[in-house]
């Protein structure tokens, strides 16, 4: 390696993209071009970064892996900054492997820090706890030290685990101080901040209030009979019911807790969960059907019982019945607290994380657009959007995540 190549990277280490840059700006060989890539993403010139280390990538030749690897594990942080996740996580994954087999364990863990941060961003909170390293983040440079505790805080927060989520914050804060790097400062500051912010509001006996995260928390672990709007389940009282594909149960469910112990009536009922504002003897019968179905699912933790005009919940051993509501509702509230993370996401990667088309993404995204509440940067394929922060509650409780499996 020769001295302009080793100047370049001590200056890259330290932060200065511009001093790598002086230096480099103007060589087209592939430990040139890598280092200008890592330089352009650090001055937040993304798609130009990216650019770089494919070239590299492609001009290392068959006795330089290591050095291919470490593109590709660079590749795929810009990649995740982008918000491009539609490339598979096979080629990461790979990298990692030969950069563990070629001892470079700091690379080999960045690597799989990046696929497990990937994962959370798509919701797929349970892949992510499986593919979390389990080395020891303290025993990690200040830099991968702070990007592991970030890692494992947002995906405690996104799992409801307050108490893992800010041991995780902490350690990541003093590694980023460690580190030196502004940007792993201001986002652990603001990870942290999420913690003090409502994420959510409780409605009981049609008195509403908002709660913040732990306070989430405790009330899902409480003996409450809890219909849980953010994730569209029931909880309480050892039952767990997903009801996030059976939409006309939930509704019914839903409108059942708010209308409290008087019960609703079956034209309201009917009117939530079907939306005919005139029912007929058809209508009545289906909520009949749905009724029973609801009912098996509650048992024995909670019962449907019939009033003179509707249906009331009551909850078991005399439990409190509570509806869990996240702080905005709407088909567009999951992709506004995707876009308000700050960063410029793709339709592709929106319709990856919301589990939809890309077309139904577009569509709302117009709709949006047309509002005001969102903007679009570039043309075509390289079209990105942008949303700006919602301010006085945190979206933790907006964001997309899949069941747990098995």
């Amino acid at each position: 390696m020769d001295a302009l190549i080793n100047a370049a990277a001590r200056c890259l280490a330290a932060g200065d993209a511009l001093g790598a840059l002086q230096r480099v700006a103007l060589r087209e060989d592939p430990p040139a071009l890598a280092l200008r890539g890592i330089a352009m993403a650090q001055l937040g010139e993304h798609p130009r970064a990216r650019d770089l280390l494919r070239r590299a990538a492609k001009g290392f030749g068959p006795k330089e892996a290591v050095a291919r690897a470490r593109c590709v594990v660079a590749e795929a942080e810009v990649a995740l900054a982008m918000r491009d996740l539609g490339e598979p996580a096979r080629a990461l994954l790979q990298a990692a492997e030969v950069l563990e087999a070629h001892d470079d364990r700091a690379n080999a863990l960045l690597g799989r820090w990046i696929a497990a941060r990937r994962l959370i961003l798509l919701g797929r909170l349970d892949e992510a706890r499986r593919a979390l390293p389990i080395e020891e983040p303290t025993r990690s440079p200040p830099l991968l030290a702070a990007m592991a505790g970030l890692t494992t805080a947002e995906l405690a927060l996104r799992s409801l685990r307050t108490g893992e989520a800010v041991a995780a914050l902490d350690a990541a804060a003093i590694a980023a101080r460690r580190s030196g790097v502004p940007a792993l400062m201001a986002e652990a500051d603001a990870m942290r901040a999420l913690l003090d912010q409502p994420v959510a509001r409780r409605i009981d006996a049609g008195t509403e209030r908002p709660l913040r995260l732990a306070e989430v928390e405790a009330l899902l672990q409480s003996p409450a009979f809890v219909v849980d709007a953010c994730r569209r389940a029931i909880r309480g009282a050892g039952l767990a019911v997903d009801l996030a594909r059976r939409p006309v149960l939930f509704s019914l469910a839903r409108a059942l807790a708010e209308a409290g112990p008087a019960g609703a009536s079956r034209a309201a009922l009917i009117l939530r969960a079907f939306r005919a504002r005139h029912p007929d003897e058809t209508h009545r019968a289906r909520l009949r059907v749905e009724l029973g179905r609801l009912r098996a699912l509650l048992a024995p933790a909670a019962r449907i019982e019939a009033t003179p005009d509707g249906f009331a919940l009551r909850a078991e051993a005399g439990r409190s019945v509570t509806v869990l509501v996240p702080p905005i509702e709407g088909e567009s509230a999951a992709l506004l607290a995707l876009l308000a993370d700050g960063n410029a996401w793709s339709t592709s990667a929106l319709a990856l994380a919301l589990g939809a088309s890309q077309r139904t993404v577009q569509r709302a995204l117009a709709d949006l657009e047309a509002d005001g509440r969102v903007r679009a940067l570039g043309l075509t394929r390289a079209r990105r959007w942008l949303a700006p922060p919602m301010s006085g509650f945190a979206t933790i409780l907006l964001l997309p995540a899949l069941p747990p499996s098995g």
